[in-house]
This record gives C-alpha cells, sequence and structure tokens, in this order.
C-alpha cells in the first residue's frame, strides 16, 4: 500500500487529518519543521499522544521526514527523496502562512503560500508522484458577493488581504502544473474547533475576537460590552452572515473524498449550508467573556468605560475589517453530490460559546487543557489495529 504524504501535520487541520487518516488505514508520511524546542519526530508524536489520551486508541506512527517548505529539496536529503519516489503516490497539502498583511513577496504569507506550493508540485514532478490534494480556502473568492461557484477562480475580483491574495496565487499554480492526474482542491470557510468539545491547537480569525475581547474585558464591568458595539466596531448591522465549519467536519470530508477515487480532480467548497447570523456570532463572544473572562468590578480604580473599551476595540481591529464582511453564497453542488450525507453541524450560539470557552479556559494556548469527553466522530472510521512504528 502507498503512503499519502501530509503537510501541516502540526496544525489544526493538519492534526485532525492524520489523526482520521491513520484511523482509516491509510500509511502516512508526514513533512514537519523542527520547533525551537522539539524535532520534527517530537512534535509529531506529541500530536499522536494527544490524540490517544484523547481517544483512548493506540494509533499507527507515520513515517516522519524532517524538512522545510521554504527551502531548497524542502530540505529533505537524497535517501527521503528516494524513499518518497518509491513509497509516495499522493501528497495532501494543508500548509500555510494565515499572516493576513505582506506585500512582501519573500516573506510570509507568499513564503509559505505560494513558494511553498511551488516547491511541492516540484518535488511531485521529481519524484513522480501522481496525486495532488490541496487545501485552499472558500476565500480565493475575496471581495465578490455571491453566488461563488466551485469552478470559479482568478475572475479579477478584489481580494480583502494578502492571505487570500497568495491562496489565489497558489491555488492557480496547483491548477497549471503538469500532474498526471487533475489536482483535487478543498476550501474550507472559516475553521473553528472541534464540534462537540470545542477543542483547537490554534487561535486564529474566530479566536482572534475573542482573545481582543477577551484581554480588553477584565478592564470592564459586568454589562458595559454588548454584541451590538462588537458588530458596530465592523460596520456590520446584524443581519450579515459568516460560514464558520467546525475542524473534524472538514477532516472528516476530507478523509472521506480521499478514499473516494471518483470523486478527485474536482474542487469542493467546504462550507456550511446554513452559515451563522453575524449577531448570533456577537452575542457568543459577549456571553463567553461575561461568564468566563475575569472582569473588573466597580471598586477596582483600573476599570474603564466603555468609550476607552471602544477607543482599544476599533484600534486593534482594523487588520480584520476586511475578513469580517457579509459572506457569499457558496455554491456546494460537488460537495453535496459526494458527501451527501455528511452533514456540516450547524454552527450555533451554543457551539460557539463552547469554542469560546475553550479558548478562554486553556488561556488561548498557553495552558493545556484537563482531559475532555472525545468521541472518534462516526464518519469514517474502519479502525485498524495497533501497529509499531514504522522505520
Amino acid at each position: 500500500m502507498a503512503y499519502y504524504l501530509l503537510t501541516g501535520a502540526s496544525g489544526l487541520l493538519g492534526s485532525h487529518l492524520l489523526r482520521d487518516c491513520l484511523l482509516a488505514g491509510h500509511r502516512m508520511a508526514v513533512l514537519v519543521r523542527p520547533a525551537k524546542t522539539q524535532s520534527a519526530r517530537q512534535r509529531v508524536d506529541a500530536c499522536l499522544a494527544h490524540w490517544e489520551e484523547q481517544t483512548g486508541q493506540r494509533l499507527p506512527r507515520p513515517v516522519v521526514l524532517e524538512g522545510d517548505l521554504c527551502r531548497p529539496d524542502l530540505n529533505l536529503a537524497d535517501t527521503e527523496l528516494r524513499w518518497i519516489s518509491r513509497h509516495c503516490q499522493a501528497v495532501i497539502h494543508t500548509a500555510a502562512s494565515l499572516t493576513f498583511r505582506g506585500a512582501d513577496c519573500l516573506k510570509e504569507p507568499w513564503l509559505s503560500n505560494v513558494e511553498g506550493t511551488r516547491r511541492l508540485l516540484g518535488l511531485c514532478s521529481r519524484c513522480s508522484i501522481d496525486q495532488f490534494h490541496y487545501v485552499s480556502t472558500a476565500y480565493v473568492c475575496g471581495m465578490r458577493e455571491g453566488p461563488i461557484l466551485e469552478t470559479e477562480l482568478d475572475l479579477g475580483q478584489q481580494m480583502g488581504n494578502d492571505y487570500e491574495r497568495s491562496k489565489v496565487e497558489a491555488e492557480k499554480l496547483v491548477h497549471d502544473a503538469s500532474l498526471a492526474s487533475p489536482p483535487t482542491v478543498y476550501r474550507p470557510s472559516i475553521i473553528i474547533g472541534d464540534s462537540r468539545t470545542g477543542y483547537t491547537s490554534t487561535f486564529h480569525g474566530f479566536y482572534a475576537v475573542v482573545k481582543l475581547v477577551h484581554t480588553l474585558a477584565s478592564r470592564m464591568v459586568l454589562g458595559s460590552i454588548s454584541a451590538e458595539f462588537l458588530l458596530d466596531a465592523f460596520h456590520l448591522n446584524g443581519h450579515e452572515c459568516k460560514n464558520f465549519v467546525p475542524v473534524d467536519w472538514v477532516s472528516a470530508a476530507i478523509t472521506r473524498l480521499l478514499s473516494q477515487p471518483q470523486h478527485h480532480g474536482k474542487t469542493y467548497h467546504l462550507t456550511a449550508a446554513e452559515p451563522t447570523p453575524i449577531l448570533v456570532w456577537g452575542q457568543a463572544i459577549q456571553h463567553a467573556v461575561e461568564q468566563y473572562s475575569p472582569l473588573a468590578n466597580t471598586s477596582d480604580a483600573t476599570h474603564c468605560d466603555a468609550e476607552w473599551f471602544e477607543e482599544m476595540f476599533r484600534e486593534q481591529v482594523q487588520i480584520y475589517r476586511a475578513y469580517w464582511r457579509d459572506d457569499p453564497h457558496f455554491d456546494r453542488t460537488h460537495t453535496a453530490a459526494a458527501l451527501s450525507d455528511l452533514h456540516c453541524p450547524t454552527v450555533d450560539h451554543d457551539m460557539l460559546v463552547r469554542m469560546a470557552r475553550f479558548a478562554i479556559q486553556t488561556n488561548f494556548g498557553r495552558c493545556r487543557p484537563a482531559k475532555f469527553e472525545f468521541r472518534v466522530p462516526n464518519f469514517a472510521l474502519e479502525q485498524t489495529p495497533a501497529v509499531k512504528a514504522r522505520a
């Protein structure tokens, strides 16, 4: 059985995909950069130890390749390149920079998203890898209004930020590459944590606003923060919608599609059929902060008024203004046809509070959460017996 080569295994979606693919019986190799205090192997082992603790199951070990998308030949040795040539039939590319602003094409997000993708496609050519599965974003549509078709990409649209621009360029590289088989592209909308537990390992997008409100709230008294103010800061009226998708569903969808060759070679909007009203988003953040964040009291000499909160909040959210806009309608024709029985959970007030609570109670990743009840998703998964780590 051939291997899948996965990038981004240390990220939120990539770590879920690694877990789900291993549980589905796929042989996996992962391309991982070392961290300051951990080798690539140690990072992967820590990820798998987390899943084993939460699921109570022993997971097979992937082949770990210590490399870097931004270096020539991905910083891989000749022996590792030969191993990839002999054993890997497909790439799953999830690694990406989420940097919103970056005009310098030699820095992020361009370095990882465009040049990293270019180098990975070069690896596919060198190692005769036939299949390329690429995780893009639904927001390659930029500032367009819907409906947004899965078959559309660059229509000359205005983009909201450099992250979106870089993902358009990367997806164009993927479509233009000389691959033996047409690429399969997955375009999720805003990925949030696990739909049941709220678990997340990264704190971008939705969580950036939660973190800002949580931080400022320490100087505010109960009742001085409102959902309406949050919306007003983004020039929203409450009738707009945002398209959130839980990471467990996105991972389930990709894992399912990997195993269905008849559905390869298309683009899939992995988006919610029922987007979340922006007022629900604002109310969930207000509720979570009032319930779980430390607030000031009226006798605290350092407490501030609503005017201070408004000034500080507006100043800090400028970078996200284009991001928190009314989302267009994302056409899901390919997704609905291929995944008719795998419905995205509705992201409602209670789920968003659960997401925000997890982030606040874990101090946005700075402290480890207590073990929570965790169930392996029903979707997939023909579970495989425990096996020894592969060399």
